[in-house]
């Protein structure tokens, strides 16, 4: 079983987060999911976003992985996904990356992706984030022409479309990127010890 260092999105340590992790804690797997919030939640992106810039977030995710094993798969929800892309590029020992609606071009934090890191990167493919801003251009770049590096695409325009609870929440494509990550962590010459 992997262990697992997971990031929230700007919302927060949200319920939607929170069960996401306990999914994969009930599949057998150790979850770790800091709040680099201290306990704040918001229901807007642009204010979540705001505040991560005054709290550190970036910081606060590397003092975290500190505290833990090397050999750690590293999972991110949208803006989480910046923590936990850059640990899986940049901290020795990664069993690999977990990146849901986004995905950052690799040079932002080094100069490749490290061989034997699989990734996975999911999103929505009419997300104006996720297909408007830039990630699913840096998420084809990742994955090209490497046999542990997979791109999925869910119908819809949602951006947080894991996060149960709210508008966003596409229940189809929740469940099978929960399915998909779990197949990712189980795979024998993939990311477990």
């Amino acid at each position: 079983m992997a262990e697992v260092l997971l990031f929230h999105h700007a919302l927060g340590l949200t319920e939607g987060v929170r069960a996401f992790a306990d999914g994969l804690r009930r599949a057998g797997h150790t979850v770790h999911v800091p709040d680099l919030y201290e306990g704040r939640v918001f229901e807007d992106l642009a204010a979540g976003v705001a505040y991560s810039s005054e709290t550190g977030f970036m910081a606060r995710a590397d003092r975290i992985a500190g505290e833990l094993p090397e050999a750690l798969v590293y999972a991110g929800l949208s803006l989480g996904v910046l923590p936990a892309q850059k640990l899986a590029q940049t901290r020795p020992g990664a069993l690999g990356a977990l990146l849901i609606s986004a995905c950052v071009p690799v040079d932002a934090f080094g100069a490749a992706w490290p061989e034997g890191v699989p990734v996975q990167v999911h999103g929505m493919e009419a997300d104006p984030y996720f297909a408007g801003e830039g990630d699913l251009a840096a998420a084809r770049e990742l994955v090209a022409g490497a046999a542990d590096r997979e791109l999925f695409l869910y119908p819809g325009s949602t951006h947080l479309f894991t996060e149960r609870g709210t508008p966003s929440y596409a229940p189809d494509a929740a469940a099978l990127c929960a399915e998909r990550a779990l197949s990712f962590l189980e795979e024998p010459e993939g990311v477990t010890a």
